[in-house]
């Protein structure tokens, strides 16, 4: 599907030259026969149909199995379990994310500088995370398992890249974590849906935290 993602620099590298990032889907990073493309399709589209119609918290393998036709085990075979199901649906909407961060026009993609890009990112991030929250909570059944996928990889090696460019005070990897840690999914509804807290103050805090590592707007 897209190429593999770079691995973030560490420490010991600060100041290196680093290629740009490439698109990085959330799961099935390999590229597929035609008709197994088509196979995983007609599930995916299945899938979303009785997101439509369910939510997330009805969405199981047997159901997508029924919806799309095809046996269970084709379903199990193809996403291993519920959760690669979940993430696999994620990686529909990631796709219109990452595009636009790392091609878009300004002040998210690369005609902007790097302190705008990253002032841009949080707040394109808060948006697209509250639009899909359902499915992102629903697909959170192992915590440490976000930080292995291709798509988390890709916005910490892009957030740390850009503070790097942006000659942010600290060390740009732990900076990249504490950004993103602070507009992360469950964080994010637990603030605005069950504390009522505005979008904007969220967003606010993303700027301030930037203005704090030395990233002016």
């Amino acid at each position: 599907m897209t190429a593999p993602l770079l691995p973030s620099a560490g420490p010991s590298d600060p100041g290196e030259a680093r290629p740009g990032l490439t698109l990085a889907t959330a799961d099935e990073p390999e590229t597929l026969r035609a008709d197994a493309a088509r196979n995983r399709a007609l599930l995916l589209d299945a899938a979303l149909g009785l997101l439509a119609r369910c939510g997330a918290a009805d969405l199981t393998m047997e159901s997508v199995a029924a919806a799309a036709g095809v046996g269970k085990g084709t379903v199990f075979r193809r996403f291993k379990d519920r959760t690669g199901l979940l993430i696999a649906l994620l990686d529909h909407r990631e796709a219109m994310l990452q595009a636009a961060f790392l091609s878009g026009p300004p002040p998210l993609g690369p005609d902007a500088s790097a302190a705008q890009r990253l002032h841009a990112f949080g707040p394109a991030l808060i948006h697209h995370e509250r639009d899909h929250h359902e499915l992102i909570l629903a697909s959170r059944t192992d915590p440490l398992r976000v930080y292995h996928t291709p798509a988390q990889r890709l916005r910490h090696s892009h957030v740390a890249l850009l503070l790097r460019q942006a000659g942010a005070e600290g060390e740009p990897d732990l900076l990249a974590h504490t950004l993103l840690g602070s507009i992360d999914t469950p964080l994010v509804h637990h603030l605005t849906c069950e504390r009522g807290m505005a979008g904007e103050r969220l967003e606010q805090g993303w700027h301030d935290l930037l203005s704090r590592y030395g990233v002016a707007r």
